[in-house]
Order: C-alpha cells, then structure tokens, then sequence
C-alpha cells in the first residue's frame, strides 16, 4: 500500500513539473518573439505605429507566435524522452 502512495505522489511530481517546465518554456517563448517584434517596421502596417491599437495587435502576434515557438520546443523535449525509452 505504501508503494502506491509512493509512486502516486511520484507521478504527481513529474507531471506538476512537466507542467511548471511547459508554462516557463511558453512565458520565454512569448517574451523572446516580443523582443524580436521591436525590430519590424510597423510604420508600413499602421499609420501610427504606436497607438494602443498597433501595441494590441502586437501583443496578439507574439503570444501567438510564441506559443508557436514554445510548442515546437516543447513537441522536441518530448520527443527525446520517447527516443530514450526507445534505446533503453
């Protein structure tokens, strides 16, 4: 009985810190492509480039191509581990 609760709690680790682990790699996604955004010439998008209007949509752009990003990365780290297994 002891086993079980042993490798419940076990399996309850690894999978909070997959997620903590999923959540960081997503909020560094997000913040990189955001910096990377700074570097576009908005003035051939939006006649001003600097209203809250053109500052929304970039917003919408980097958390969409950050998670993008994030979900490449993390789609790869997954399939490593599978390829471990599979050496093993």
């Amino acid at each position: 009985m002891d086993v079980d609760n042993e490798l419940y709690r076990d399996i309850q680790n690894y999978t909070g810190m997959t997620g903590l682990f999923s959540i960081i790699i997503v909020i560094l996604c997000i913040i990189f492509v955001w910096f990377v955004l700074q570097e576009v010439k908005w003035e051939t998008f939006f006649k001003f480039p600097r209203s809250p209007k053109a500052r929304v949509f970039q917003v919408i752009v980097a958390i969409i191509m950050g998670n993008l990003l994030a979900k490449f990365f993390l789609d790869y780290w997954g399939y490593t581990v599978l390829l471990k297994s599979f050496v093993e």
